[in-house]
C-alpha cells in the first residue's frame, strides 16, 4: 500500500472512530503535500462537518468537487452537508448530478429522497427512497426513511410495512422501531404503538424520545399514571425536552397529583416565556398563565408548524379567487369532533339551523365514522359531508381546497385530533378559529376568531393574533333538542337525602389546589352540604379525598359520579343545586349542559378566554348575578345559597325561566347571526379588503 493510501485510510479510521479533530488535522497536513488529491479534500470536509465547522466543510468539499467532478462520493457528501445547513436546493442539484453518473446508486437515491423531502416534495422523496430499497434491499436507512414518507402521504399500511422491512434486516433497530410506533399510532393502534416504543426504549435506553412517545400512547389508552411516569423518565433523560415537561404537568393535573405542581408550573411558564419549542398550547391553557403568556406559547407552536410546511406550501402556491360578490357562501367546518363528541353536541342543532340560511355547508370530519346519532344528524344537515379521517395533513388540505370555499372554520385549533398543518397550507382564502380551542392560535394562517364581548372583551384583543369577529350573542351554541329526563333518586346517586348539593362535573385536570380550596371553603361554611365531582382515573378520587381531609373537610362529603351516557348525565343535574366553576380553565360544554338542565352555574370571570366561558353563558342567559367579581364573593354567594333552601329553589326557577326567554339557546337566531358574520368576512375579501375586527 502506498504512503498516500495508508494516510487516507488512517484519516477515514479516525472519522469512523469518532475523532474528527485528529482526522481534520491529519487531512489538512496531507492536503498541504497533496493539494490535487480529491479524496484527501473529501475526508477533510467530512471531518470539518463533524466538528461543526459547516462553512469550511462546504468550501473544502467544493474543492474536492473541482478536483473530481465525477465523484459520486464527493457529490453525496457535499449534498449532505448542504442539506444539513438548510440549503436543500443546492443539495438537490448535487444529488441530481450524482444520479446522472450512477442512476441506481442506493446512497444517491437515499440522499435524493432526503433533499426532496426537505423541499416539500414528499411524493418525490417516497419514490427515491423506494428506488433505493429496490437497488439495495438490505439498505436499512432507506427503509427507515421510506416509512415516514409513506406516513406523510397517508399510506399508513405502507409506512408500517417499510418499518417492518427495516426491522427484519436489523432487529431492534431504534429508528425502525420509532417509525413503526408512528405508523401504528397513525392507525390508532395505540397499544401496539406503545409496545413498539417500549422496544425502542429497551434498544436505546438513553434516547428520551421513546419514553416520551410511550407516554403519549399510554395517554391515548387512558393509562394516565403510567403515562406520567413515562414523561418523567423522558424528562430525566433530557431536561430540555419541553414537550415532556408540558405533558407531565398536564397529566399531574388529570391525576390530581399536586406534589411539586407549583414548581412544574413555574418551570413550564418560564420555558414558554423563553419561546421553547414543543410545548402543547392546549395543556398550557390549564396553567395560571396570563393571556400574553398564552399568546407566546401559541405563536412558538405555530412557528414550528409553519416551518414544517413552508416548503410544501411554496410548492403548492395555491391561489384563491376573489369570488363573485353575489354568489352564495360556501362554508366549511373541519373538526375531529363530528362524531359522539362534545363538539358535535354543541354544534349539531346550529348546523341544522344554518341549513336554512343561504349558506352551502361542507363538513370535513377527521373523526372515524361511529354511526352515532350525532354524526348521522350532522351528515343529514350538511350539503356535503367529507370523511377525511384517514387523510394526511396534505390530503386534508387538498380536499378542502378542491371545494373552493369562501371561508373555513377550524373547530379544533390545538385540541386533541387537530390537524393544524393542513390549515397552515392555506387551503381556504379565509380561515377562522372557533369554538373548541378557547384561546388564540398565534397562527399566521388564521384570520379571525369568533367570540363575544364577554368571553373576549376589547381589552383582550391585543393578546390574540386573530382579528376578532364578535357575535351579538354568546359564541357557544348548544343542542336544544335534548330532553332532560328524570334521574335516579338522590340515594341511588350516592347523595344524602337532604342538604345542598354543589356540583362540579368538569374534568379532573380543571381542578387545582386554589380552585379546590375555594370549593372546600364553601363546604366548611355549609356543614350539611356535599360536593359532587366527576370520578377520575388512577387514584385521583382518593387523592382529592385525602386533600379534603388534610384541609379539614370530611372526605365522605365528596361524592364522585361515574361517567355516564349523555342523557343519564344530563338528568343528574336535577339533583344539583349549584354548579361551582373552576379556574383558570372553566366549564364550557359542561356549563352549557348544567344550565340547559336547570342548574345555575356560579363562576368568576378570569383574565383569559378559557376562564370566561361560563360568565358569557350567564350574561347572555340574563343572570349576571352568578358572575362573582372575585373568589371571596364566589364563596359568599355559594354559602348564602347553601344555607337557604328557598333561595336555591328560587334560583333554579329563575334559570328555568331565563332558559326559554333569553335567547341563549335560540339556535335559529344563532344561525342567522353567524351567517351574517360570515357574510361580512367574505364581503370584505370579495371587495379586496384585508381582514379586520368585525363589531
Amino acid at each position: 500500500m502506498s504512503d498516500l493510501a495508508a494516510r487516507l485510510d488512517r484519516i477515514a479510521e479516525l472519522i469512523a472512530g469518532g475523532r474528527p479533530d485528529l482526522a481534520a488535522a491529519e487531512a489538512a497536513a496531507l492536503r498541504a503535500h497533496e493539494p490535487r488529491d480529491a479524496e484527501a479534500a473529501r475526508l477533510h470536509g467530512i471531518a470539518l462537518f463533524q466538528l461543526g465547522r459547516g462553512a469550511e466543510a462546504i468550501a473544502t468539499l467544493e474543492s474536492a468537487r473541482v478536483l473530481a467532478p465525477h465523484s459520486v462520493d464527493v457529490l453525496c457528501n457535499l449534498a449532505s452537508v448542504r442539506l444539513a445547513g438548510g440549503d436543500a436546493a443546492t443539495a438537490l442539484a448535487a444529488l441530481e448530478a450524482a444520479l446522472l453518473l450512477a442512476p441506481a446508486h442506493p446512497a444517491v437515491l437515499n440522499g435524493l429522497g432526503n433533499a426532496r423531502r426537505a423541499i416539500g416534495d414528499i411524493v418525490g422523496a417516497r419514490d427515491a427512497y423506494a428506488a433505493a430499497t429496490q437497488a439495495q434491499p438490505g439498505h436499512v436507512g432507506a427503509w427507515c426513511n421510506l416509512a415516514p414518507a409513506e406516513l406523510a402521504l397517508g399510506d399508513h399500511a405502507a409506512g408500517e410495512g417499510a418499518a417492518r422491512e427495516a426491522l427484519a434486516l436489523a432487529p431492534g433497530h431504534p429508528e425502525a422501531l420509532f417509525v413503526l410506533g408512528h405508523a401504528l399510532a397513525a392507525e390508532r393502534r395505540h397499544g401496539e404503538a406503545e409496545a413498539a416504543y417500549a422496544a425502542g426504549e429497551r434498544s436505546a435506553p438513553r434516547d428520551a424520545r421513546f419514553p416520551y412517545q410511550r407516554g403519549l400512547m399510554l395517554e391515548e389508552q387512558k393509562q394516565f399514571a403510567r403515562a406520567a411516569d413515562a414523561h418523567a423518565r423522558a424528562l430525566a433523560l433530557d431536561p430540555d425536552l419541553d414537550a415532556a415537561l408540558g405533558q407531565l404537568a398536564f397529566l399531574r393535573r388529570q391525576l390530581c397529583d399536586w406534589r411539586g405542581l407549583d414548581a412544574l408550573s413555574t418551570r413550564l411558564r418560564a420555558r414558554a416565556a423563553a419561546g421553547a419549542p414543543g410545548l402543547a398550547p392546549f395543556g398550557f391553557l390549564a396553567e395560571p398563565a396570563s393571556p400574553a403568556e398564552q399568546l407566546r406559547c401559541a405563536r412558538t407552536h405555530a412557528t414550528a408548524i409553519d416551518g414544517r410546511v413552508a416548503a410544501l406550501r411554496a410548492r403548492h402556491a395555491w391561489q384563491h379567487a376573489a369570488g363573485d360578490p353575489g354568489a352564495p357562501l360556501r362554508v366549511g367546518f373541519v373538526a375531529n369532533g363530528f362524531a359522539h363528541h362534545p363538539t358535535a353536541l354543541l354544534v349539531v342543532a346550529f348546523i341544522e339551523a344554518l341549513r336554512e340560511e343561504a349558506v352551502g355547508i361542507h363538513l370535513f370530519s377527521t373523526a372515524p365514522a361511529d354511526g352515532s346519532t350525532l354524526q348521522r344528524r350532522l351528515q343529514a344537515a350538511a350539503h356535503a359531508w367529507h370523511d377525511v379521517h384517514e387523510a394526511s395533513a396534505n390530503g386534508l388540505a387538498d380536499a378542502i381546497r378542491t371545494e373552493r370555499l369562501d371561508v373555513l372554520l377550524d373547530l379544533d385549533g390545538y385540541c386533541a385530533g387537530a390537524m393544524p398543518e393542513a390549515l397552515a397550507l392555506r387551503p381556504a382564502p379565509l380561515q377562522v378559529n372557533w369554538l373548541a380551542y378557547p384561546g388564540t392560535l398565534g397562527a399566521p394562517w388564521i384570520d379571525y376568531v369568533v367570540a363575544d364581548r364577554i368571553v373576549l372583551p376589547e381589552s383582550l384583543h391585543a393578546q390574540f393574533s386573530e382579528h376578532v369577529a364578535w357575535l351579538p350573542r354568546c359564541f357557544q351554541p348548544s343542542d336544544t333538542t335534548r330532553v332532560v329526563g328524570t334521574p335516579p333518586s338522590r340515594e341511588q346517586c350516592g347523595l344524602p337525602p337532604g342538604g345542598a348539593v354543589y356540583a362540579c362535573l368538569n374534568n379532573s385536570w380543571k381542578l387545582d389546589p386554589a380552585t379546590f380550596e375555594r370549593m372546600l371553603a364553601v363546604l366548611r361554611a355549609v356543614p350539611d352540604a356535599v360536593l359532587w365531582l366527576l370520578s377520575a382515573v388512577d387514584g385521583a378520587d382518593d387523592r382529592l379525598r385525602a386533600e379534603a381531609a388534610r384541609r379539614g373537610v370530611d372526605a365522605q362529603r365528596l361524592v364522585f359520579a361515574p361517567k355516564l351516557d349523555h342523557a343519564a348525565y344530563l338528568a343528574r343535574y336535577r339533583h344539583a343545586d349549584l354548579f361551582l366553576d373552576t379556574a383558570p380553565y372553566g366549564a364550557h360544554t359542561t356549563a352549557s349542559d348544567a344550565i340547559w338542565a336547570g342548574c345555575p352555574v356560579l363562576t368568576v370571570a378570569g383574565p383569559t378566554f378559557a376562564s370566561r366561558v361560563a360568565a358569557s353563558l350567564n350574561h347572555h342567559l340574563g343572570m349576571p348575578q352568578l358572575n362573582a367579581p372575585d373568589d371571596a364573593a364566589f364563596v359568599a354567594t355559594a354559602v348564602r345559597l347553601g344555607r337557604d333552601a328557598d333561595a336555591r329553589r328560587a334560583l333554579r326557577d329563575a334559570v328555568a325561566a331565563a332558559r326559554g326567554a333569553s335567547g341563549l339557546f335560540d339556535m335559529r337566531a344563532y344561525a342567522r347571526d353567524f351567517a351574517t358574520l360570515l357574510a361580512r368576512m367574505v364581503a370584505r375579501r370579495r371587495a379586496g379588503l384585508a381582514p379586520a375586527a368585525l363589531h
